[in-house]
């Protein structure tokens, strides 16, 4: 049996606005039926911070100098900036199991699996959404969606070679005191960056496949996507 293909496509840096419009774009071709497989985004961010909706004002400390966004996913604050790989799969869950449970533990798989190929173990922490390493005392993932008409868009967020001092900026995802980590903490890697980044890529890549069931698919970027 032939398994379900997944466009994967690697954009570089894009500014936040740019990236929301382009998923809103891509949900909805996914819905229409204009989009055959399913797509996820992988890229940076500028310095960002973006509030879900159920978001606290109180948990943003400092947007001085960043901008700061209102979206639809869901979750509270949280901050994106160089470093970070952040991924927005536009799935149609019809096409796998239309259930929001299953869609989120699955993505915190797809998360764990990758950072297990990048010998960081890592787990689920239980009453948050996200994915934790150091026995659940560090945050190395986040995880904020939306989904319409059972197609997905938001994602996630996870730690390469981020500046973690940025996160000085809020209380991260809403929960006091979390200690914010990264993969290049987490290895002590002397890797290059960009030799850490490509190997994070790949290996987030190597746990969709896993995880969800599916054939992974390099496409560039371009006026479809």
């Amino acid at each position: 049996m032939t398994r379900r293909i997944l466009e994967v496509v690697a954009a570089g840096v894009v500014p936040y606005a740019e990236a929301l419009e382009w998923q809103r774009s891509l949900a909805q071709a996914r819905i229409d039926g204009r989009l055959v497989n399913d797509v996820v985004l992988l890229l940076e961010h500028p310095p960002v911070v973006t509030l879900g909706r159920n978001a606290d004002a109180a948990h943003l400390l400092s947007g001085d100098g960043v901008e700061v966004f209102e979206t639809e996913r869901g979750g509270d604050v949280t901050f994106h900036g160089p470093g970070q790989l952040v991924g927005y799969p536009i799935i149609d869950l019809t096409r796998h199991k239309p259930d929001l449970h299953w869609y989120l533990r699955t993505l915190e798989q797809a998360l764990i699996d990758a950072l297990a190929g990048l010998g960081i173990p890592a787990a689920r922490n239980p009453g948050y959404t996200g994915v934790w390493t150091g026995e659940r005392s560090r945050k190395i993932a986040s995880i904020g969606i939306h989904v319409k008409q059972w197609v997905t868009w938001h994602g996630f967020a996870l730690n390469v070679t981020t500046d973690l001092s940025q996160f000085g900026r809020i209380v991260p995802c809403g929960i006091p005191g979390v200690e914010m980590t990264s993969v290049a903490r987490e290895t002590g890697s002397g890797k290059r960056e960009t030799g850490l980044w490509d190997e994070a890529v790949a290996a987030v890549i190597h746990g969709f496949e896993t995880a969800f069931d599916v054939d992974a698919r390099s496409m560039e970027p371009s006026p479809t996507y």
